[in-house]
């Protein structure tokens, strides 16, 4: 028996240092945790999230941000715990032990306890009472420490590696679109333009001609597509939004991907959902600790979240549908923007389709083409272009994607109409000249997936450092 025991926790230690590249890092509690063996000697290290001082023992809370809990400490001597204080970062030598409590299966009882960095308990801001996420965004530069953050960040980097699981799946080919353009992509004006600081010269003297920072790398995508059926991008997008509302930031993460030889929209559609279906099983299965920390008692964004993953198709309706439906539940729903066929859908729109009426996502096709922008393909009516936008309950518009317009004389006569800087779009325009195919794409946020998958009501929790009107701090 002793023998077996020997050998486990031979084997938890060199699951401890499996890769010889990383011998000299410390484990995390993640890696200690899965491997721990009963008896195990462990050597950890972290931050003390909390400290309970009692006359015969002590107790403290130590997290690495690698996990949703950090691991309890047990100290016999209560004096162990004299130097210790919130926020405080530790290295514990001490035993693995299996734990009675509920909230983990594995605890430490400690040995020996050193402070690394001391912490001053009376200024640290964050301690064990539930803070607001308002009053954690005033304290950016220490909020990764709080529970709530520290999930949210690990969701993020979960979400990042499903998505690019499900494109490489796929055989599409990661393009990296550049920050720097002069182009404004959907010509809404909404950009941040570039002037070379600490001079006088014009804007246009660094490159020759006014850039600002994209607004999205779509149309640098589609240059890709004359030569990669399949591209996507990953990447920060940056728009001047004067909005205060939590569903707007100035600078956000995009998902883009582009399709050749696609003329049907139906496809694009099946494409954009596969997408989402596959990301949130990942996350369901890879961060399922993280992810239930805000599905539990919660249960409509549980159904959400099931919904997303399910094999069952997302509903589908054209804008007309759409106008339709509104219309009719205006009476009772007494929407402020009365629903108008070759109007915008406005928020309250989109929240009523996705939460009320299909009570899950819905696809919203065929939008009037004069409210869309200039790339997005006609249909054969004249009046609708081969477009959607995926509502989904909470941030409403999701995603958003067409079919391009690949005629050239047509494309043309829309950029001389829309008053683009002269021959600033030659480039784009011209790839319909050599070669051109019926293709499609699309473009979703990536803070706002997060923020229908957890169910917070603002993005500026979503993001480590957010920027939005009138704040740009750190």
């Amino acid at each position: 028996m002793f023998g077996k025991h020997r050998l486990r926790v031979a084997q938890f230690a060199r699951c401890l240092s499996s890769s010889a590249g990383l011998a000299g890092l410390p484990p995390t509690l993640k890696t200690v945790i899965k491997a721990g063996v009963d008896g195990s000697d462990v050597n950890i290290t972290g931050w003390v999230r909390s400290v309970r001082v009692q006359k015969r023992i002590a107790f403290a809370e130590v997290a690495d941000g690698s996990t949703l809990r950090g691991i309890q400490i047990i100290m016999d001597d209560p004096q162990m715990a004299s130097k210790l204080t919130t926020g405080c970062a530790v290295q514990i030598t001490g035993r693995l032990v299996n734990s009675p409590g509920r909230e983990q299966n594995k605890e430490v009882q400690a040995e020996r306890v050193e402070v690394i960095g001391p912490s001053d308990s009376e200024s640290y801001p964050l301690q064990k009472k539930r803070h607001t996420l308002e009053f954690l965004r005033e304290i950016g530069h220490l909020r990764p420490r709080s529970q709530t953050i520290g999930a949210i960040t690990r969701l993020r980097d979960c979400a990042e590696m499903g998505i690019h699981k499900f494109f490489h799946e796929n055989d599409f080919v990661r393009i990296h679109t550049p920050i720097l353009t002069s182009n404004d992509c959907e010509g809404g004006g909404e950009t941040f333009n570039l002037i070379t600081s600490g001079t006088k010269r014009p804007e246009t003297d660094f490159f020759g001609r006014k850039v600002n920072l994209t607004v999205s790398g779509q149309l640098h995508l589609e240059v890709f597509t004359g030569a990669f059926k399949r591209a996507y991008t990953f990447n920060q997008a940056f728009r001047a939004e004067p909005s205060q509302t939590g569903r707007h930031l100035s600078e956000f993460w995009m998902v883009e991907a582009e399709c050749a030889f696609v003329d049907r929209l139906s496809t694009l559609l099946d494409v954009e959902e596969e997408m989402i279906r596959s990301t949130t099983q990942h996350m369901a299965n890879a961060a399922e600790n993280d992810l239930g920390f805000f599905l539990k008692d919660n249960e409509p964004l549980a159904k959400l979240v099931r919904r997303l993953s399910d094999s069952q198709q997302y509903s589908r309706i054209t804008y007309t549908e759409a106008i339709d439906i509104l219309q009719q539940a205006d009476a009772k729903a007494k929407f402020v923007y009365k629903p108008k066929w070759g109007h915008g859908l406005q928020s309250e729109h989109e929240r009523y389709l996705a939460t009320v009426h299909f009570e899950g996502p819905v696809f919203v096709t065929d939008y009037p083409v004069d409210i869309k922008p200039f790339y997005m393909l006609p249909n054969a009516d004249g009046r609708t272009a081969a477009c959607m936008d995926l509502l989904v309950p909470g941030p409403c518009e999701l995603l958003g994607g067409s079919l391009r317009d690949h005629n050239y004389e047509r494309l043309q006569n829309k950029v001389e109409q829309l008053g683009f800087e002269e021959g600033s779009l030659d480039w784009y325009v011209q790839l319909r000249k050599f070669g051109t195919t019926a293709h499609g794409g699309y473009g979703m946020g990536f803070e706002r997936y997060l923020q229908m998958l957890t169910g917070l009501d603002s993005v500026r929790d979503i993001i480590p450092f957010p920027r939005h009107a009138g704040r740009c701090q750190y």
